[in-house]
């Protein structure tokens, strides 16, 4: 069988030799043959068909960690992969979308999707923090009311990581969610929660992350920041929402590391932005519109860190009540060891049987 040049393999393949080159590198797509002495790359024809899925699944957007996953897995479970991601895709599109619909109806002087959609839903919820089995001071914390589902991870010593989760989640407790205004009270007062970290406490390496969802039925808004996670189960499918501000994550989105490879690196809790009190860092803030039959997990990374997603699958599809849920979940926490603090907080979305009735 007569090889290829990589010029002509690229043309075949619609690729550049530029990202052939990238793609040996990174494991993507090695050549059948490197000279010795020149270095010089050929392939087989036979590789032509992986090439082709690369370059689609680039056109998918799809990251190239990611993808060298897909290509290690047979067919069915590859489809099942592409699929999970795109179905990611279209959650954060339509929030995008949404967000989208917002500022046309804002800037051409109409009333917002907020201002004239009648709600029929709520939100039942719960939340629980835990210690684990090896940290003597917990500075996680969590909250779950009618408005407000958040979980903080602090760090810091002498207890200023427990302070600065503390201060995050009470600031968001304070803000005022007049309707249709969610994304503009969030972005107004980031600025602030920060601030209420740094004055939480002032000893040096202090700060927290912060993942929170905001109701205002029938939509939400997330505000993030670190490595704790939101996840959104619909459908039966379990989704995570969240992008997790660190450098092990950062290197996963640029194809140096694998996902597999991140979860034992040494650096993987080295977080890249958090809330510190000094006003450089901004949280992630998104619209979203909630379904009946949605539920949201919010979590710190003790729990996300040593539960797997089948895990926490299993248990968001098959436990009913969310205070239920949420034992559960730092059950299974400590029973992995329980390294770190847990924080967990779970929020159903039902349709409102009739009104006035209760919110919890």
């Amino acid at each position: 069988m007569e090889l290829l040049t990589i010029g002509a393999f690229a043309r075949a393949a619609r690729l550049s030799p530029k990202a052939l080159r990238l793609y040996d590198e990174l494991g993507l797509l090695r050549p059948a043959e490197v000279d010795p002495f020149t270095g010089y790359r050929r392939y087989a024809p036979g590789q032509l068909e992986q090439a082709r899925l690369v370059l689609w699944l680039r056109r998918l957007g799809m990251p190239l960690a990611r993808i060298r996953l897909v290509l290690a897995l047979e067919p069915a479970r590859a489809a099942e992969e592409v699929a999970r991601y795109w179905e990611s895709v279209r959650a954060e599109t339509e929030a995008r979308r949404e967000l989208a619909a917002l500022l046309v109806d804002h800037l051409s002087g109409k009333a917002t999707t907020m201002d004239t959609t009648t709600s029929t839903l709520r939100i039942r919820y719960a939340a629980r923090t835990d210690a684990g089995l090896v940290r003597e001071r917990n500075d996680d914390a969590a909250y779950a009311g009618a408005g407000l589902i958040a979980v903080a991870d602090g760090m810091g010593p002498q207890g200023g990581g427990g302070s600065a989760s503390a201060a995050a989640i009470e600031a968001l407790k304070e803000l005022e969610l007049p309707a249709g205004e969610l994304l503009n009270v969030l972005e107004d007062a980031a600025a602030r929660i920060d601030g209420r970290v740094g004055a939480a406490s002032e000893l040096p390496d202090t700060g927290t992350t912060l993942t929170a969802m905001l109701w205002s039925e029938p939509q939400l808004a997330l505000v993030h920041i670190g490595d704790s996670r939101a996840y959104l189960l619909r459908g039966g499918e379990l989704f995570q929402i969240t992008h997790d501000h660190t450098l092990v994550q950062s290197m996963v989105d640029d194809g140096r590391l694998t996902l597999a490879e991140a979860a034992s690196h040494p650096q993987r809790t080295l977080l890249v932005r958090a809330l510190t009190g000094s006003g450089d860092n901004r949280p992630d803030v998104s619209l979203h519109t909630a379904r009946a039959g949605d539920r949201y997990l919010l979590c710190s990374d003790g729990l996300s860190s040593w539960v797997s997603d089948d895990a926490l699958h299993t248990v968001l599809s098959t436990v009913a009540v969310p205070e239920q849920v949420v034992q559960q979940l730092v059950a299974l926490a400590n029973r992995a060891g329980g390294p770190d603090n847990i924080a967990c907080a779970v929020a159903d979305v039902v349709a409102d049987p009739e009104e006035g009735a209760p919110r919890r």
